[in-house]
């Protein structure tokens, strides 16, 4: 049957699959911090709280909107001086890049073990992984072909999809809200993942097929406790 998303079992053997310890890092970081791969590949090893087991992540995905403090004219993100009063906004926009939105989310102690391990090994300094985007979606899609994962399909569009550094981020989000999706657990997978809306979060609840199932399945529960069932079979 086709599938939507991967089950933390196919993550695992996803990550059996890796060639080396850093792509079995990425694709382990990838799942269980629910970060974007854009995220993953921004993160330095001055982000990684060993003390407190948190990691700090840059939002990336967040658009600096930059304006001149004296004219209120919009900046460029390289701006020295305003176009268009001439006042000199270089303090002005690193102090914004600066203030770019982080988040700061926990991490399990065997993922912490791991990261320590590689650093150490690695004589890591800086970014911890050191590839681009491409090489990421390469790595995660040799490791499924390796691990004989079928793609995935898009329950909205019915399109088959390899799997790729963004369906680990959907796993670990469906998985969260299979493990609970109560108000209050919709809310902290928002502010886990960094969804500016309330909806992008709430669309794995569809994903998860969960709530479809429990309201198709309720249909027939009710339908049996009124004895529609047996009247619909009297009249056949």
């Amino acid at each position: 049957m086709a599938r939507a998303y991967l089950e933390p079992a196919e993550v695992e053997t996803l990550e059996q699959a890796a060639m080396s310890m850093r792509d079995r890092l990425l694709i382990r970081l990838l799942f269980r911090l629910g970060c974007r791969v854009s995220e993953a590949l921004a993160l330095r090893v001055e982000d990684i709280d060993f003390t407190n087991g948190v990691v700090t992540i840059q939002h990336l995905k967040t658009r600096l909107k930059l304006l001149c403090p004296q004219c209120n004219a919009g900046l460029a993100q390289n701006s020295v001086y305003c176009a268009r009063c001439g006042l000199k906004v270089e303090k002005t926009v690193i102090a914004a890049k600066k203030r770019r939105r982080l988040r700061t989310l926990p991490i399990d102690g065997d993922t912490l073990a791991m990261l320590a391990d590689f650093i150490e090994k690695d004589h890591t300094e800086g970014l911890i992984f050191g590839i681009n985007r491409h090489r990421a979606w390469q790595v995660v899609s040799s490791c499924a072909q390796r691990a004989g994962l079928p793609d995935l399909v898009n329950p909205e569009t019915g399109k088959a999809h390899h799997i790729s550094p963004h369906r680990l981020r959907d796993a670990f989000a469906v998985n969260a809200v299979k493990t609970n999706d109560t108000g209050d657990g919709l809310r902290l997978l928002q502010v886990h993942l960094g969804h500016a809306s309330f909806n992008t979060t709430a669309k794995y609840r569809k994903v998860s097929g969960e709530e479809q199932r429990e309201w198709y399945e309720s249909l027939w529960q009710k339908a049996k406790r009124d004895g529609t069932l047996s009247k619909m079979r009297a009249k056949a």
